[in-house]
């Protein structure tokens, strides 16, 4: 096919060198379909077909850079190669030709070629007329069936590029919903978690739902959850309008190891149940981490409690137990004051902004704690032993402090000791 490549798709901008690659070869899936896009990726993610061993050409190029390699499927001879800044996957070619190989792909817009050798696209689906009028199209029904993840990932597809899907292919998809059950949960949470992610996800949610995708993982999920989901980020535009820090966390994650926002736990907490233990169970079964399924199920629990939390020591206490997670308790509390109140316009914020001032003030007591005086040195100046009192004797000696009953050390040990003495 004679079409401009795109300069994205270079060899020049690979991490290893094209001499390094057999011929032929050919470059597949998303980074062909991105780049024909033009959308850029900061961090490169290419695929590459080989007629045949692809694992021992990408374990050639992984030794060569001093590279991770991965071995991901030694019956279908897939292995990964990770860069600093881009990972590699190599595979073997399904069928006799690169067309057999292509037509077993999901859409036809990732069933296009690129021959780096040749500088040629190679599209025998028709993949490029679907990605300029923007339409996910399957490539066959077979190809859905053989991974039924790929049912929920024409929804993910749709709402990272702003595509519609082919009406057949939903049909498709309708008809096939049941599928996705055979698929292990933790890749199916993947494709929730991109949903969740991506700004317009929140609409093909709510279509993944009608069209019976995702009913079966949140069975308590109810037309007003998916309300929720459009409010939530609502709810963050304002905070990070009138807050900034507050919607830069929100795009934070919850760790460096668990690539899920603070927004992404909000929304979650949306869609299980109200109830925490209920919910608990429910993100277990999807496999979410223990960081995110107490992030979701401490949301849940506290936001209601941040309208009551009226005196030093309630809030105290309130921010001990929410910790980071206060962000996305607040955005919740704000969620059911526009659904289940109806609470007007920036009403809503004048209940939390003293909260929210305090959480943002990093030298608050109230919501960051100092220490006026150290386990050790209570133990030493009581003559008591380390036990779980020497705890107890701290958060009083803290709730002490911020009611301005104490300001010193010696007011310190003096209040603990009265304690230990009534």
């Amino acid at each position: 096919m004679s079409r401009s490549v795109p300069s994205s798709l270079s060899p020049e901008n690979w991490p290893f060198s094209l001499e390094l690659l057999p011929q032929p070869a050919y470059m597949v899936g998303g980074a062909v379909r991105d780049a024909l896009l033009g959308r850029s990726r900061e961090y490169l993610d290419l695929d590459f077909v080989i007629p045949s061993k692809a694992v021992k050409v990408a374990r050639a190029i992984a030794h060569h850079y001093k590279a991770g390699f991965v071995l991901l499927d030694p019956v279908r001879q897939i292995a990964r190669v990770v860069f600093p800044h881009a990972t590699a996957d190599f595979a073997q070619q399904e069928g006799n030709s690169l067309e057999t190989d292509l037509h077993r792909r999901d859409f036809t817009i990732n069933a296009i070629a690129y021959n780096p050798h040749t500088q040629e696209i190679i599209d025998p689906l028709n993949g490029y007329a679907d990605l300029q009028v923007g339409v996910l199209r399957m490539v066959a029904k077979a190809n859905l069936e053989d991974d039924p993840l790929r049912l929920l990932r024409a929804y993910r597809q749709a709402a990272q590029l702003g595509f519609t899907i082919e009406p057949a292919t939903q049909a498709t998809i309708r008809d096939l919903a049941s599928h996705l059950t055979q698929v292990a949960a933790e890749r199916v949470r993947v494709e929730i978690g991109y949903l969740l992610a991506t700004p317009h996800g929140n609409s093909w949610i709510a279509t993944a739902f009608a069209d019976g995708l995702l009913k079966q993982f949140f069975k308590h999920a109810t037309d007003e959850s998916l309300r929720k989901l459009t409010v939530v980020d609502e709810i963050a535009a304002m905070l990070a309008q009138h807050w900034p820090p507050l919607g830069v966390e929100l795009k934070q994650y919850v760790r460096d190891t668990v690539k899920t926002t603070w927004l992404g736990i909000t929304k979650l907490a949306c869609l299980v149940h109200p109830d925490p233990t209920v919910a608990e169970i429910e993100l277990q079964q999807l496999t979410y981490s223990r960081a995110e399924i107490r992030a979701v199920t401490t949301a849940l629990r506290l936001y209601s409690q941040l309208k009551t939390a009226n005196t030093l020591r309630e809030q105290y206490f309130l921010f001990q137990e929410a910790g980071r997670i206060f962000v996305a308790t607040t955005v919740l509390a704000l969620v059911h004051d526009t659904l289940v109140e109806a609470i007007p316009g920036d009403n809503r914020l004048s209940v939390y902004s003293p909260l929210i001032t305090r959480y943002l003030n990093p030298d608050d007591l109230v919501a960051h704690p100092t220490q006026l005086v150290s386990g050790k040195n209570l133990m030493i100046a009581l003559n008591i032993p380390a036990s779980p009192l020497v705890g107890e004797l701290l958060t009083q000696i803290a709730v002490a402090r911020i009611e301005g009953k104490i300001a010193t050390v010696e007011d310190a040990i003096a209040f603990a000791r009265g304690l230990l003495a009534s």
